[in-house]
């Protein structure tokens, strides 16, 4: 490492995430850094979960897509199957989440709701905001070692099954497929083995069967990898619940998370869980130019509510399929 670079925790809770990569010299170039020290911050990110690059040079959008292309060299991947409003910046270079300031984001996994995803995560701060909106984070290793077994057991017996309905309340299907062709989107359903049926005309739904856990593929940890509590019907608050109840069978809510076999997850379950992130969680204010690179199997992330303008920007690399 270089003289000017300085590892060290972002707080001092005992907790290893995340490692912090800073430099004293504003003019460093990310990009070189990487590529010099790629193995050893390989084995970093294995260790920590995640890393939060500070200090160094980075200059917009373009700048933070060489980044990742050429200090990993690797490709950015296309959001696919999305689940939240967010708007494409450049090729594959996305905003964070657009859900309404004053409304927090609960931990979750990138995609950990399909069968394929992205092993790296990056996020840059183009713009902090005023007054919270930091990203949090968590260990899932930690979490699955800390969900009561009885849970655990459950759900790994199980999985985790996903069921939207595309009916006019939440994103539509051709923006969570990004397509306006049935067939194409049919044709994905099937490659991905989402299972699908259209109710009517204007009312898609779709189901998939996915992991509660996983072995992570290099350290052969397992890691808590689902976002049932984020799909849950609980999740919405009991104002919301209600007034959807009075209108719409369960089984027609936007979305909803099942264990596998089609059994309901009871609402206590999931409140662990909840506890378990929140108890887990560790959160830092955002400063300019930072870029966090969090490995989306070891690694969970959400965020706070926040006052003021905030721009977060997100790619992704490495595919990976359960």
């Amino acid at each position: 490492m270089e003289s000017n670079i300085v590892l060290r925790a972002v707080k001092e809770s005992g907790n290893k995430l995340p490692l912090v990569i800073e430099t004293s010299d504003r003019r460093g170039e990310l990009v070189a850094w990487i590529k010099e020290n790629r193995q050893e911050l390989e084995s970093h990110l294995l260790i920590h979960g995640g890393i939060l690059f500070r200090g160094f040079r980075v200059n917009g959008s373009a700048h933070f897509e060489r980044i990742i292309q050429e200090g990993f060299e690797s490709p950015l991947l296309d959001y696919e199957n999305r689940s939240t409003p967010r708007t494409q910046v450049r090729d594959k270079v996305y905003t964070s989440t657009e859900y309404p300031a004053d409304q927090a984001i609960p931990m979750h996994n990138e995609n950990s709701y399909t069968r394929a995803w992205a092993k790296k995560i990056f996020f840059y701060c183009v713009l902090p905001s005023e007054k919270g909106g930091a990203t949090p984070i968590a260990d899932s290793r930690r979490v699955y070692q800390r969900i009561p077994k009885d849970i655990r057991d459950r759900f790994e017996a199980h999985g985790v099954k996903y069921i939207r309905n595309y009916n006019g309340l939440d994103l539509s299907w051709q923006e969570v497929f990004q397509t306006e062709n049935k067939d194409e989107m049919e044709a994905y359903c099937r490659k991905s083995g989402i299972e699908f049926e259209w109710i009517s005309d204007q009312h898609l739904r779709t189901w998939q069967q996915c992991q509660a856990s996983i072995q992570h593929p290099e350290t052969g940890e397992y890691v808590w990898f689902n976002q049932a509590q984020l799909f849950h019907v609980s999740s919405l608050g009991d104002d919301i619940r209600q007034s959807l109840a009075a209108t719409l069978d369960e089984k027609d809510f936007p979305r909803n998370a099942y264990f596998g076999d089609g059994s309901p997850i009871p609402d206590e379950d999931i409140n662990v869980i909840r506890k378990i992130y929140a108890e887990e969680s560790v959160a830092f204010p955002w400063q300019s130019g930072d870029i966090l690179l969090l490995d989306n199997m070891l690694a969970a992330h959400g965020r706070e509510p926040y006052e003021g303008k905030r721009k977060i920007l997100v790619g992704m690399i490495e595919p990976y399929q359960s």
